[in-house]
């Protein structure tokens, strides 16, 4: 499964675990400006006992074209309005379409025929690579160009947050023990401290209080 070291990934990997799956983490580090998500992700895979983790380098800043990776300001302070209009310019341009394709790899080596990710429709702005009908069409095309798919042993994609809520989400993490208190979600970090003014940072406050919980990881700013 793709786990990024974020609350989605880590809540998925949970669920995937609770589906009673061997679980293999797949984390890329591609030149994203939040680099500490890797760390992150490595502690995440030690906290639930994964079967293997593998980091592969993958260095989209050479590609650039995202807030991610390249010197493109990070939005900060914008309100739930202005989150859910357009496509935000932290989109990583072929971001999940590169990354299922390496899980899909992964997958065919390890034997496994169940690729999870965190995708979620409801809490993000915007991504086309985070929507049902992408997800549909990658499962075809995977099945279609793998050794596996053509000799009867399918890829199924998983994506068991895409439409919940992040409060709904959190309380699912909590639910089921995830360790969320080892989680990054920022796009901006300040040094290791989540920046608390980015989309993402805002999307997962509002979700710790909505589900009335307090948020366990530290902010730069309260």
């Amino acid at each position: 499964m793709l786990a990024s070291g974020g609350l989605d990934s880590t809540v998925t990997a949970a669920i995937a675990k609770a589906d009673g799956c061997e679980l293999f983490f797949l984390t890329i580090a591609y030149g994203q400006r939040h680099a500490v998500e890797v760390d992150q992700a490595r502690q995440v895979a030690a906290a639930m006992g994964v079967a293997h983790h593998a980091v592969v380098s993958l260095d989209l800043r050479a590609i650039g074209g995202s807030a991610l990776t390249s010197e493109i300001d990070v939005p900060k302070d914008r309100d739930a309005s202005k989150r859910s209009h357009g496509i935000p310019v932290t989109y990583v341009p072929g971001r999940n379409l590169m990354f299922l394709s390496l899980a899909a790899a992964h997958a065919e080596v390890v034997g496994a025929s169940r690729i999870y990710f965190g995708a979620n429709i409801l809490d993000y702005s915007g991504y086309p690579d985070c929507r049902p009908e992408f997800i549909k069409a990658f499962e075809a095309a995977v099945n279609t160009g793998t050794k596996a798919g053509v000799e009867g042993r399918p890829f199924r994609v998983y994506a068991p947050l895409l439409t919940m809520t992040k409060a709904d989400i959190i309380q699912q993490g909590l639910a089921l023990q995830a360790p969320l208190h080892l989680t990054h979600s920022c796009y901006d970090p300040v040094g290791s401290l989540a920046c608390g003014r980015c989309d993402s940072c805002l999307i997962r406050r509002e979700g710790f209080a909505q589900a009335g919980v307090v948020d366990p990881v530290p902010y730069a700013i309260p």
